[in-house]
């Protein structure tokens, strides 16, 4: 039986590796030593004092399932695969896959004197991440693996967000040494300017 789409497989492996990133997210949010709460006053000190876990926990979230949409929608602009295209989408795999240890520093280090390299690992993940996005234009387009000149067209734009995100998160990631809280918060803002771009924009078919 011949596969809807040449690339079903690739993709079919590509949700897998996003359904179980996702997943290893929530595993990080449990409460230490929960044999020493004997009230409601202490769980709900205990619950407060992972709020930073909880926070970095729906951070990521967002991250994988906007990445997972993305890549969705990408899929679809091609109709064919290519080694180099494969080992792309393989690196931007790799970068979900790593998101949860960076997190859990996240939710660890964030309300401490120590925040700066956990908020600076966690903004090269990302800059990893946009210079996978990269890889998968460039391959894509060299390959002429776009189904038409529209899917061509929407690949080199998501190439130039691609540039536009690696430079942003490279940044945030230097300045992190200095001001880790401060660029937490604007790694999480420009995460939600992503988030309303991604819903306000059609995804028309190439």
């Amino acid at each position: 039986m011949s596969e809807v789409h040449p690339n079903a497989r690739l993709e079919a492996f590509s949700d897998g590796v996003f359904a179980i990133a996702i997943t290893l997210l929530v595993i990080e949010l449990r409460i230490s030593d929960p044999e020493r709460i004997h009230s409601n006053a202490g769980l709900w000190e205990a619950l407060r004092h992972i709020t930073p876990a909880i926070l970095a926990f729906i951070l990521s979230f967002t991250i994988i399932l906007i990445t997972w949409v993305n890549h969705h929608h990408a899929i679809k602009l091609v109709n064919k695969s290519s080694s180099s295209f494969i080992y792309a989408n393989g690196f931007l795999l790799l970068t979900v896959a790593f998101i949860p240890f960076p997190t859990s520093l996240l939710g660890e280090f964030i309300s401490t004197d120590h925040a700066s390299p956990a908020v600076a690992l966690y903004n090269i993940t990302l800059t990893l991440q946009a210079v996978g996005w990269i890889l998968i234009t460039n391959t894509a387009l060299n390959n002429h693996l776009g189904k038409s000149e529209k899917a061509n067209k929407m690949i080199r734009n998501n190439g130039r967000f691609g540039y536009f995100a690696t430079i942003l998160y490279a940044l945030l990631a230097v300045l992190a040494f200095w001001f880790p809280v401060t660029m937490a918060i604007v790694t999480g803002i420009t995460w939600i300017f992503w988030l309303v771009y991604g819903i306000s924009i059609k995804h028309e078919e190439a």
